[in-house]
């Protein structure tokens, strides 16, 4: 299994092979507090860097969640849906929000490893 990226918007990546698996870090989800609902994309939904792709609603405030890279919905997390909770308890595993096929060749070093991650959170909270 690959290894996960970051932005600075705090969601994280997993690229495997031609698809990309997106949600929120840890970080985010603490933020956001007791999610109450998820709205998700649309299957087969066209977005672009930096489109919005999806809006998290918690008890403290609401968010929208922006698509990292150009690409195509392969697939969205129902569960997250039926249970927005899985966001607190698992955001970063079975709380993943969509999966994407890029449009480009993705470069991951275009992305923070978990390291840098760890180094931008410490420098900028």
């Amino acid at each position: 299994m690959s290894e996960a990226v970051y932005t600075e918007d705090h969601e994280w990546l997993l690229i495997e092979g031609d698809v990309v698996t997106i949600g929120v870090t840890e970080f985010a989800q603490e933020q956001l507090g007791d999610v109450v609902f998820v709205e998700l994309p649309e299957l087969g939904a066209e977005l672009g860097a930096g489109d919005e792709a999806a809006v998290v609603e918690s008890v403290k405030a609401a968010g929208e969640i922006n698509s990292p890279l150009d690409g195509t919905v392969s697939a969205i997390n129902e569960a997250l849906v039926e249970s927005p909770d899985l966001l607190n308890i698992a955001p970063q595993s079975d709380g993943w929000m969509f999966k994407l096929s890029p449009t480009d060749e993705l470069d991951a070093s275009a992305f923070m490893s978990g390291d840098e991650y760890q180094q931008f959170l410490a420098n900028n909270n």
